[in-house]
């Protein structure tokens, strides 16, 4: 049921639709479709005298006029481009957080709260004035006070709330959306609001992204490539967090980092490999690696920032990654296909012959060009919509690393144009299989699972021995699970509940009736007759239909 303020913030979304043209948004729903000449009769139709942008950029212009959070999810958005036209997420991706800093006493006394003394006591120096502002926090620079410079990032006050009422209208709209649009089915709109939901509710712990910098930072300690700021844990919680202030070039600014003497080359190159560093060695990237995110020291050092949203991948993952995209590069297609099939990233049943010839026809044209000119991030995003076709479930944590590969291959292009990254790749990811199944890699997995089977090795014996004998006396038991026979059996118990229901409830509604029927005849009172028979073929009624919804 929506609440009286949710039906109020959907009014103003509507408004703002209007607004900027995009009532065709509403009135091309199954919902409202017959209702489409209504738009002539409208006073927003004839009145608009301005000629209005092209469609995506109205549909950016109607999120920044909703706020941060319609902004924050408008930029995940864009990064699904599996979902969205070219044109539309090329548009959601130019959206900034451009947010007005709140009160600078209201900062003040979160951090005090956070901190439990005043401001005094642990800094020199406080600046009221913000050096950023987003959707979610704003960030002041202070000085400890042990003379360290460093920038605290302070949580939006009230801000939960807010979050999760328009969560809830994002749910609205998103349900609604799959219900009566045409296009709902396929993108998946509360998928998509499920995602952003994870990764908006993550960003509101300033702990954990506190706790993910220190990660990074430890896997990165003493490298020449990457540099993380260290955090203050002493000073930091949920609302609030302290970390080393950081000077450097923002590696947008490229005339300013050629000024400095910077290789580009080497920029992009090393852009490249510490993404797949982070990916294939530590488990564990940056997944915001945007370019508002990135500086770069003068000796051509990166520094990254904001780590609200970083990634993982399970072994197998990982292992099928790598094997699919040195497939790639060789062309072997076929092997593509059973890699697919064997992680389940598709359905098993799959045909392997039937899908390789989807994806050769896909990537064929992509080969016939310069691998310069080939984009490593649109190469995966054809491979993840042609596997859409055929039923592969979409995988947050691959989605998470395409946008990050779109941004690191846009990034490194920027600096340095003619950056070949397949070639730039291709020698990490077959170093990186053969450590994986080599004999260095036999011995390693050995060595750490060496106490394990120590602890176990003295039950060995024991066991084989009962597993031998009870196979000898007839009492050995072979127990399969299987998810297809588990789910298989779980039906036919709903479907024998469904029909005792069913029996139930339809002998009950002709006991009813017979009831008030030959209730005369049995010399009953006539009003107790009816009363019986009547609450008997009801809850009889009642049952037939609770089977029938189950059903």
């Amino acid at each position: 049921m929506i609440r009286p303020a949710e039906a109020w913030r959907l009014i103003h979304i509507n408004w703002v639709l209007l607004r900027h043209g995009l009532d065709e948004v509403i009135l091309a729903t199954r919902l409202f479709k017959p209702l489409r000449f209504l738009i002539y009769f409208s006073p927003w139709h004839w009145l608009r005298r301005e000629e209005l942008p092209a469609y995506p950029v109205r549909i950016r212009l109607a999120l920044e006029d909703l706020g941060p959070i319609f902004v924050k999810f408008g930029q995940i958005l864009s990064t699904r481009r599996d979902l969205l036209p070219p044109d539309i997420a090329e548009e959601l991706a130019r959206l900034q957080d451009r947010v007005p800093p709140f009160c600078s006493a209201e900062s003040r006394a979160i951090v005090e709260r956070s901190l439990g003394r005043p401001l005094s006591e642990v800094f020199s120096r406080f600046e009221t004035d913000p050096m950023a502002s987003a959707s979610i926090a704003q960030v002041h620079a202070a000085t400890l006070k042990t003379g360290q410079e460093v920038v605290v990032k302070v949580l939006r006050p009230n801000i939960k709330p807010i979050i999760h009422r328009d969560l809830a209208l994002l749910y609205i709209i998103a349900r609604l959306a799959q219900r009566y649009w045409s296009e709902g089915r396929r993108l998946h709109p509360v998928a998509v609001v499920r995602d952003y939901e994870r990764t908006i509710l993550d960003e509101l712990d300033l702990q954990r992204e506190a706790a993910n910098a220190s990660q990074l930072r430890r896997n990165w300690e003493g490298s020449d490539m990457l540099y993380v700021p260290d955090v203050h844990w002493e000073y930091s919680s949920r609302t609030v967090m302290v970390m080393e202030r950081i000077y450097g070039t923002p590696v947008g600014n490229v005339a300013e980092l050629k000024r400095q003497g910077i290789s580009m080359r080497q920029l992009g190159e090393q852009g490249v490999e510490i993404f797949f560093t982070q990916v294939f060695r530590d488990n564990f990237f940056h997944a915001d690696m945007h370019p508002g995110n990135i500086f770069v020291e003068p000796g051509g050092r990166y520094i990254a920032v904001d780590f609200g949203i970083v990634g993982s991948l399970s072994e197998q993952d990982k292992r099928y990654l790598a094997e699919n995209l040195l497939a790639f590069f060789h062309r072997d297609y076929h092997r593509v296909a059973e890699l697919h099939v064997e992680s389940e990233w598709v359905p098993r049943e799959t045909r392997v012959d039937e899908f390789e010839s989807a994806i050769r026809s896909v990537c064929e044209p992509i080969f016939n060009r310069p691998l310069a000119e080939i984009s490593f991030g649109h190469f995966l995003l054809n491979l993840f919509q042609t596997a859409r076709r055929f039923d592969m479930e979409v995988q947050p944590q691959l989605v998470l690393l395409q946008k990050t590969l779109l941004y690191i291959e846009g990034l490194g292009r920027q600096l340095y144009p003619e950056l070949d990254l397949w070639s730039t790749a291709k020698p990490f990811l077959e170093r990186w299989m053969q450590d994986q199944v080599g004999p260095q890699a036999f011995l390693r997995k050995t060595k750490a699972n060496f106490p394990y089977l120590a602890e176990y090795a003295a039950d060995m014996p024991l066991l084989i021995h009962k597993v031998l004998r009870d196979s000898a006396n007839g009492e050995f038991e072979l127990n399969i699970k299987s998810k297809q026979l588990t789910t298989l059996r779980d039906d036919l118990k709903r479907q024998h509940r469904n029909i005792i229901g069913a029996i139930s409830g339809a002998s009950m509604l002709l006991a009813g009736a017979l009831l008030i029927t030959l209730g005369p005849s049995i010399l009953l009172p006539a009003s107790l007759v009816t009363v019986g028979g009547s609450m008997l073929g009801a809850t009889g009624a009642l049952i037939l239909f609770q089977s029938w919804l189950r059903a």
